[in-house]
């Protein structure tokens, strides 16, 4: 007897049909004889829709009462499943994310989980029942409910599985798996059979968002398999895990995008140390995330500094920065939120030349100008223009040859 865990996204449950649709999945995976736990996020956009009326109501309102209002889409979720499946004629039994033993830190709105206590969960199991539990949440150890941001609860699934010792998370989704490219914007994009965890990381952190970033990290921290595919048809899905075979190595896996790109310029910046600390620290602290930073070689003991945040982080981040920028003795501090990022993703990419030239040949032919330039092991970023991301994501998945066969 296996014990598998399973997610199901918000369209995967928006409304009474898809939900009857996903307790038939799950009754097919009890009845091979697994033991089975299910994680669901809110139906359709019952997220959006109370993070509207909050602002309704206020203009600021409080993060405690905030993640509160926002737990309960998947709290229906949960119920609305274990009713369907109880109608079938399966014992199962919905969770809170409380009740389930997820404990996390208080950072509302981001919270990161802290420590699975699963005592609940395996007891439900050992009775027999199927385990719904509700995604996106957690409580602190002061009995505060938090959540962990969106995208949470893949986050939620990933975590379970590691904390019961489960053989397989597979994350159910409106996509047939994890492709080569958003297939939106490129229709010969390929579904991929299966991805390292790294190769999955560095897609989901720079745009792709089939997968939350935080769920990646902790199947790849606690080796846990994870299968991307739709709760919609039967195909097979992307198997995310660390055993990719050697033929899909030092190439090309995927042209990831992003359109949540916000710039800062801190122009005529003295170049001495501790600057950059006294620009970045008030960053973490008010709790804004930086991605790409470049400082341009200094001239006569004067630089430029630029680094990229989220757009919904840009003006938070200006209100940061502009006070310091004055005290340092900066010339001045701009922003920018016209841009988007492009990368292109794969093992092995940095001991093998000529990745980075035909990358930005590509974008030069097609007439995009580089902003920025970011790189890791596996990854090379281009900071562009957002109204050309479309077309650089277009030309690059030509370029790379890594279309449908």
């Amino acid at each position: 007897m296996a014990l598998i865990v399973q997610k199901y996204g918000g369209t995967s449950v928006a409304g009474a049909e898809r939900i009857r649709n996903v307790a038939r999945r799950i009754v097919q995976t009890k009845d091979q004889g697994n033991q089975v736990v299910v994680v669901v996020s809110a139906m359709g956009d019952t997220t959006d829709e109370l993070l509207e009326l909050a602002y309704q109501i206020s203009e600021r309102p409080d993060n405690r009462e905030l993640d509160v209002l926002l737990s309960t889409g998947e709290v229906v979720s949960s119920t609305l499943l274990a009713m369907a499946l109880h109608g079938m004629g399966y014992p199962a039994i919905s969770l809170s994310g409380a009740q389930a033993g997820i404990r996390t830190d208080s950072a509302y709105s981001r919270a990161r989980i802290l420590q699975i206590e699963p005592k609940r969960v395996v007891r439900e199991l050992e009775r027999g029942n199927i385990v719904i539990v509700a995604g996106f949440q957690g409580i602190t150890e002061d009995m505060d409910i938090t959540t962990l941001g969106r995208g949470g609860s893949d986050t939620t699934a990933v975590a379970l599985a590691a904390g019961l010792g489960a053989e397989v998370c597979q994350i159910y989704t409106d996509v047939n798996g994890v492709y080569s490219a958003d297939p939106r914007l490129v229709p010969e994009a390929r579904c991929l059979e299966e991805i390292h965890y790294e190769e999955m990381l560095e897609m989901a952190t720079y745009g792709a968002r089939v997968m939350h970033p935080r769920a990646v990290e902790l199947g790849e921290l606690f080796h846990i398999p994870i299968l991307v595919a739709s709760s919609f048809n039967e195909k097979p899905g992307t198997l995310i895990h660390g055993g990719v075979s050697m033929e899909v190595r030092n190439k090309v896996r995927s042209i990831a995008h992003n359109l949540d790109v916000g710039k800062i310029t801190v122009v005529g910046v003295p170049d001495r140390p501790g600057i950059a600390a006294s620009i970045f620290n008030p960053l973490a602290k008010a709790g804004i995330n930086v991605d790409t930073i470049v400082q341009n070689a200094s001239t006569q003991g004067i630089t430029d500094l630029t680094f990229t945040v989220g757009k919904g982080d840009l003006a938070r981040a200006m209100e940061v920065v502009k006070p310091i920028a004055s005290q340092i003795g900066a010339r001045e501090c701009a922003s920018d939120e016209t841009l988007g990022a492009v990368s292109i993703i794969g093992t092995g990419m940095q001991n093998t030349p000529g990745f980075a030239a035909r990358m930005f040949s590509t974008l030069s032919e097609n007439n995009i100008n580089i902003q920025l330039i970011t790189t890791s092991e596996i990854r090379i970023t281009c900071i562009i223009d957002a109204a050309q991301v479309q077309q650089a994501v277009r030309a690059l998945h030509r370029a790379f040859d890594i279309e449908e066969k």
